[in-house]
């Protein structure tokens, strides 16, 4: 784990953590040897933690508690989707980000959300304020986990959404909210008309919303595979446990192959393709892939 900077304060924590290490190093092995798997496995940064461990750590997605605000779905009509989009290669999203010790991925979700919509709409790609979200956004619970949706009613409320220059990313090193800065809140970069939720359990009324905007989506993000996902297709296994809010990019393939959507992930870009994923796309759920068309959103301008 020196790969990773990981240093531990006695020799008992090392060697608590070099067990838990070598039990995942087993569970890669095991996984390597499974025959037609799409996808890859791999030690990376979070091999001295245990499955639980990084749960309580590195996910934070939370439904909401009643019943949901009623959206209107703009793309419920479009027939044409292209057969392939990639917001990346159209300069919509933002590097990878890392949430770090703080269960504030509902606010890389969101903020990558409204950084996607504005470079589109506005041809500016500016990197948003998860800090102000985990800091201000009281409906949510900072580092203990929040909703994209919160997130968007949020900056509608305020009137807007500072940068990440302005307002920077501290959670990841300190796992706690800080006191909000209200007067950075006004400093706004850029505003939001609405937000409105994809059909549930519907994958191409998904696609539909990700031929036109990055969307901010839960996934059950809670198997050891998706821990130490490497590359390829993800096929699972994983549940519908909604825990972990991500963004999704774009999906493929523009030719013949496993249809998938493009993840973006806010674990830092030593996890996985580079920060991303790619989960399998059309699956015989509705709910699509660990739930992935479940509670999808998108903010609007």
């Amino acid at each position: 784990m020196s790969d990773f900077g990981r240093v531990y304060k006695s020799d008992a924590e090392k060697q608590q953590r070099f067990e838990v290490f070598k039990g995942n190093f087993q569970f890669i092995e095991s996984m390597k040897s499974q025959p037609d798997l799409t996808y890859t496995v791999s030690l990376n940064e979070f091999a001295d933690l245990t499955n639980e461990e990084f749960l309580a750590k590195y996910t934070g997605f939370k439904s909401a508690s009643g019943p949901k605000k009623a959206t209107h779905f703009k793309y419920a009509n479009l027939t044409t989707a292209p057969t392939c989009v990639d917001w990346r290669s159209s300069g919509a999203v933002t590097p990878v980000k890392s949430q770090g010790n703080c269960g504030s991925c509902w606010s890389f979700s969101a903020t990558g959300a409204m950084e996607g919509i504005n470079k589109i709409k506005h041809g500016t790609l500016l990197s948003l304020s998860e800090q102000e979200l985990v800091d201000c956004d009281t409906s949510c619970s900072g580092c203990n986990g929040g909703l994209m949706d919160y997130a968007f009613q949020w900056v509608i409320y305020n009137g807007g959404i500072t940068t990440e220059s302005d307002y920077p990313y501290t959670g990841g090193s300190t796992g706690t909210a800080g006191t909000c800065n209200y007067p950075k809140t006004y400093d706004y970069a850029v505003s939001l008309l609405s937000y409105q939720d994809v059909t549930a359990n519907c994958e191409s009324c998904l696609k539909n919303a990700a031929a036109n905007q990055p969307v901010s989506v839960a996934i059950d993000a809670s198997g050891s595979a998706f821990q130490f996902y490497s590359s390829g297709i993800f096929t699972g296994p994983c549940g519908t446990n909604l825990d972990h809010g991500v963004l999704v990019v774009g999906y493929g393939p523009c030719s013949t192959g496993t249809a998938y959507w493009i993840v973006k992930n806010s674990w830092g870009t030593s996890w996985g393709e580079s920060g991303y994923i790619r989960m399998q796309r059309n699956i015989a759920s509705t709910s699509g892939l660990c739930g992935i068309a479940m509670e999808p959103s998108y903010p609007t301008m």
